[in-house]
């Protein structure tokens, strides 16, 4: 092309090259200015956005929204009481959108479920490693007013099979009123000093309790265990194991189940629910290597992962305020934003006692949804920045979180649109829909356990969508809330000594 040019130099088709070339050179020149100009505009947006935005608090922008929902709601009912054709016609159209809403929705849940349950099928949990491959370990145990139940978790931890020459025992008393320091030196004697105990003046909360346990031994794992929990002889051993076997592993969540099934039908309908987001839902997300709450009650820690960075967990601080709740996400999130990989250990198995009345169940609930809501948003920053298939995962996750976390809003709305156009039609359909969603961890609880079991899931489906559809709502309006709810302070009261009860 070069020397075409050179030899018709001076004949027009020549003349017309050049032209052409300094055209394109001027026209490429003002389009790499107008992008200059278009890019500086839109970083100073940006920048003014984002200064405004950070001034808005997001409780108010929350509650704005709720009360925009609330009369968008009013307006339905008000416009579906209509009876000229106008507005019956402006009904038909809102409730076609709805539907199609509700079905794009209820799409794309469907299609997330495939792809978890196939994840699910390829899931297998860590084989255990022989014990001079086990690394040091510290168990670290808060408690606050756990009163006797706190002697056998401690116990049952001392009776795993770990080795005694490779493990430490820490439990933490954060400055409960009633019998648990008592019990706890109990425990402490009876394990002819493999457990310590450390006392702590004033109640500062969970995160502080496991921030004193974790910086007062040198291991190279820690786990957590809730003060309301008991372990299995081997859970320790397979709860450790992925972190022997692979040094990019920085966490392992346990497998908890619910220990007081024997104590009405709360306890009985959550172990269903659990052995669904634990062994169906935990196992999906770990075969990405991206599990997104290890739990209190039993999770294992690799130490130089999350020590360097422990003081800003401490710290955290949410709308202002100290967060005293959602410290197990909250530890997810910093080996998630470090890259780590974050698994789940089916067979390290826990039970945890669980409320047995209504209202302690909600409280719980509402604490978990509050702080769900709140490490979801602390996802975003760091979610979207990688690019692999397993962090593909993550991002589809992240995903169907905030799609579940908006939807009680939308069936708010098409609720009582439906409600308002044909409550018996609307009965008919939430029941029909219920029963076949609770199918999905009724077949899987069967297929895992245990046939007449699996039936709590029904009873738990239509729990959730009939009495505890307001709690995600409540949850959001509330995020600024930090108290555990669950665990009242009590008064100290004249009991028996533990060594009289036990």
């Amino acid at each position: 092309m070069r020397n075409f040019l050179k030899r018709n130099k001076n004949t027009p088709i020549g003349r017309s090259v050049r032209k052409t070339r300094y055209s394109l050179h001027i026209f490429s020149a003002k389009v790499e200015d107008t992008y200059e100009d278009a890019s500086e505009m839109l970083e100073k947006a940006l920048a003014r956005t984002i200064r405004v935005t950070e001034r808005i608090k997001l409780l108010n922008l929350i509650k704005l929204l709720t009360v925009l929902t609330i009369i968008y709601v009013l307006i339905f009912t008000v416009i579906s009481r209509g009876t000229n054709t106008g507005l019956v016609l402006v009904n038909d159209a809102m409730e076609l959108e709805v539907i199609a809403t509700g079905f794009i929705v209820l799409g794309l849940n469907l299609l997330y479920i495939l792809w978890q349950a196939y994840l699910t099928l390829r899931y297998k949990p860590h084989d255990l490693v022989p014990d001079d491959q086990l690394p040091t370990c510290a168990v670290i145990v808060p408690a606050f007013n756990e009163g006797k139940q706190v002697y056998p978790t401690l116990m049952s931890i001392v009776n795993n099979d770990y080795p005694a020459d490779k493990l430490k025992i820490i439990t933490v008393n954060d400055g409960s009123d009633d019998d648990t320091i008592a019990w706890m030196q109990k425990a402490a004697a009876d394990s002819k000093g493999r457990i310590t105990v450390i006392d702590l003046p004033e109640n500062k909360g969970k995160r502080n309790a496991l921030y004193q346990g974790i910086m007062s031994v040198e291991t190279e794992v820690f786990v957590t265990v809730d003060s309301d929990s008991e372990l299995l002889k081997d859970t320790l051993k397979q709860l450790v194991s992925p972190l022997a076997a692979d040094k990019k592993i920085g966490g392992v969540a346990g497998n908890i189940r619910v220990l007081n099934l024997n104590e009405g039908l709360i306890p009985q309908i959550l172990d269903v629910s659990f052995v669904y987001g634990f062994e169906f839902t935990r196992s999906a997300q770990s075969r990405i290597g991206s599990v997104l709450c290890t739990p209190g009650a039993l999770s294992a820690y690799r130490r130089n992962m999350l020590v360097p960075h422990l003081d800003g967990w401490l710290n955290e601080k949410f709308l202002g305020k100290p967060a005293k709740i959602g410290e197990d996400r909250g530890i997810a999130n910093l080996l998630l934003e470090q890259g780590a990989t974050v698994v789940f250990q089916r067979n390290a198995v826990a039970f945890s006692k669980m409320p047995t009345s209504f209202g302690g169940l909600c409280k719980m609930l509402i604490r978990w949804a509050r702080s769900n809501f709140r490490e979801n948003f602390s996802m975003m920053r760091f979610a979207f920045k990688r690019c692999s298939w397993n962090w593909l995962g993550l991002q589809i996750n992240m995903i169907m979180l905030y799609i579940w976390m908006f939807t009680p809003m939308l069936f708010l709305i098409s609720s009582t649109v439906s409600i308002v156009k044909d409550a018996m039609a609307f009965f008919y359909s939430a029941v029909t829909v219920i029963t076949l969603w609770s199918t999905i961890p009724a077949f899987f609880y069967a297929c895992r356990y245990g046939k007449n079991e699996s039936l709590w899931a029904y009873v738990y489906g239509f729990l959730n969508f009939f009495a505890l559809f307001w709690i995600p709502p409540y949850a959001l309006l509330t995020i600024h809330e930090s108290g555990w709810m669950t665990r009242n302070s009590k008064k100290k009261q004249k009991e028996a000594k533990p060594e009289e009860q036990v």
